[in-house]
């Protein structure tokens, strides 16, 4: 762990909470505008979101000018009938990861900004731990978990938000069918939350683009059962997002985009845990080293990855062995098999 990290988890415990009641003071007021324009359910009309002007710099996780408020991880149904998606755009990291029978969940990550809703939010699965370590102390919001995986998720370094232990944090839409229908309420789902950690370093770098690279209009993200395709706008500087060979749109934000892709390859193995149906669940490996390709700026860029323990950064290079800068704004990282 880097000396960096370890301070900043031991600042007094009584300062933390102070900033944690600033910050989702600022985000409760931002939702309670939009609920004053009458946007009721999981669809809250256009996106409302907001940073307190306290402590603002620049955001650890997109680059921006950001409020380094505490982090919360939100496991994101991602079938045909979760979508469209809400809240999803105000994300500052969306992980793709491939769960039972091929197909994939997201594990959003929020800090410097908080929609009113998020959702529709499934089960956690044991890979998000591990995942999950290098942000500290982070909440995660999920909808339950299998009862063998619910020791290990007790034991992780992580404020876990299940429905159960939160109730007046979640919220159930009538638009569509259990169980796709589940939202967090994610200022709820903070308050209820004890000691969760702010954002802090975690290796991502950002700026100017580097040298080299080469043009790439458009890549595609291939799991067994999904799919996912990146196209460059030059006229909106971003990355397009196609799900299964549709454009992907949320409720509240419309079309989904990104600024910096990540396709980072890593094993991707049995694990000893199986849903309902009998399927078992992949465990994805984060920490190790690997390849990885970056896109950015309509450009794609040959990289390696590495993360030496659960505790560490994950660091991406260039073929020179210099950080490889991301594109400021939203980050996908797609974690699939080698």
């Amino acid at each position: 762990m880097n000396a960096r990290r370890r301070r900043g988890r031991e600042d007094d415990r009584s300062g933390r909470r102070a900033r944690k009641r600033a910050v989702i003071a600022a985000w409760t007021a931002a939702a309670l505008t939009v609920s004053l324009y009458g946007c009721t359910g999981p669809e809250p009309g256009p996106e409302e979101t907001s940073t307190s002007s306290a402590a603002r710099g620049t955001s650890y996780f997109t680059g921006l000018p950001a409020e380094q408020g505490p982090v919360l991880a939100v496991k994101i149904d991602n079938v045909r009938p979760a979508r469209p998606h809400t809240g999803l755009g105000s994300a500052d990291i969306v992980y793709v990861e491939q769960v039972e029978s091929g197909l994939s969940r997201i594990l959003a990550v929020f800090s410097s900004r908080l929609p009113p809703r998020i959702g529709p939010v499934r089960s956690a699965r044991e890979s998000d731990l591990e995942l999950l370590r290098q942000f500290g102390r982070p909440a995660l919001a999920y909808s339950g978990a299998q009862s063998a995986l619910r020791p290990l998720i007790k034991a992780a370094p992580v404020a876990a938000l299940p429905q159960g232990e939160a109730p007046d944090a979640f919220v159930r839409s009538g638009d569509r069918p259990a169980p796709h229908n589940l939202y967090l309420r994610p200022e709820r789902a903070l308050a209820a939350a004890r000691d969760v950690s702010d954002a802090s370093d975690i290796g991502m770098r950002f700026g100017a683009a580097p040298e080299g690279g080469r043009p790439l209009e458009e890549h595609t993200v291939r799991y067994p059962s999904a799919r996912y395709t990146f196209s460059w706008s030059p006229e909106q500087k971003r990355w397009l997002v196609a799900m299964d060979g549709s454009a992907a749109r949320t409720t509240d934000g419309g079309r989904l985009e990104a600024s910096t892709v990540v396709v980072q390859h890593t094993e991707v193995r049995p694990s000893t845990f199986r849903d309902r149906g009998g399927s078992v669940s992949p465990y994805t490996e984060t920490v190790g080293s690997g390849t990885a390709l970056v896109l950015r700026d309509g450009r794609a860029y040959d990289a390696r990855w590495q993360r030496t323990s659960a505790d560490g950064d994950t660091v991406f290079t260039d073929a020179s062995g210099e950080r490889l800068a991301f594109a400021p704004g939203q980050v996908w990282v797609l974690l699939t098999g080698r």
